[in-house]
């Protein structure tokens, strides 16, 4: 049995959300369907996430549609849990289209995932279901989500296990390959032969397991690896 809707006057929506001219969209669309509609401004720098939180829960919403990546500020996907414990409704809108990023929105308290891609009445349905307490996700669709997110963790913690065989020494030399260097470049300014850098480059494919030096570096940024600081 489903609560009766709260009156949309009432409903308050909040759009964290850095593209401007869809923010606008979505907030002309629901406004126009009689709820009430605020906006957050995003910072225009990287920092912790604590004083946008706050900002949103000030306004006491019942949803809040986010977008994941937040220009400057980062990744949305860090508001999600403290909005979610909040009690209030995530729901995420974005562009991307990596189903591994969805299924960990999900798993963080997502209540739904939209691209933006769909149409606009997709969102407008999701905040009347929302509204109307009904669910706006099947047992199904979160199974996968989560389970794709899932797969795709386990394939980095195998990649993040690979890098960690390398040796101090191969770990410098995959930053300087990181960072555009050639072999010579490598040789010249660890002051050693080219032979030598080359036989530590194919340590490193061996112990990646991949064929190429792209391949290498492709695999590092995939996990987020963090070279040693590479000063020349």
């Amino acid at each position: 049995m489903t609560r009766p809707a709260t009156s949309r006057s009432k409903f308050r929506i909040v759009i964290v959300e850095d593209h401007v001219l869809f923010a606008e969209s979505l907030e002309l669309a629901l406004t126009v369907e009689g709820y009430d509609v605020r906006r957050v401004a995003i910072p225009d720098k990287e920092q912790a996430p604590g004083a946008l939180i706050t900002a949103v829960t000030r306004r006491h919403p019942r949803v809040v549609l986010l977008d994941l990546d937040l220009g400057r500020f980062g990744d949305g996907e860090k508001l999600i849990a403290p909005l979610a414990r909040a009690g209030i409704n995530v729901v995420v809108v974005t562009a991307s289209v990596d189903r591994a990023r969805w299924g960990e929105a999900v798993r963080y308290g997502a209540r739904k995932v939209l691209a933006k891609s769909r149409p606009l009445n997709d969102i407008l349905a999701t905040v009347r279901r929302i509204n109307q307490g009904l669910q706006v996700m099947t047992r199904e669709e979160r199974e996968e989500l989560l389970r794709t997110w899932a797969e795709e963790r386990s394939g980095l913690v195998e990649l993040e296990a690979r890098l960690d065989q390398l040796t101090v020494r191969e770990r410098e030399v995959l930053a300087h390959l990181m960072k555009g260097h050639t072999v010579r470049e490598i040789a010249a300014s660890s002051v050693v032969s080219e032979a030598t850098v080359r036989t530590q480059v194919k340590s490193i494919l061996a112990k990646l397991d991949v064929t190429s030096q792209l391949a290498a570096v492709g695999l590092a940024h995939k996990v987020g690896w963090r070279p040693p600081v590479v000063t020349s």
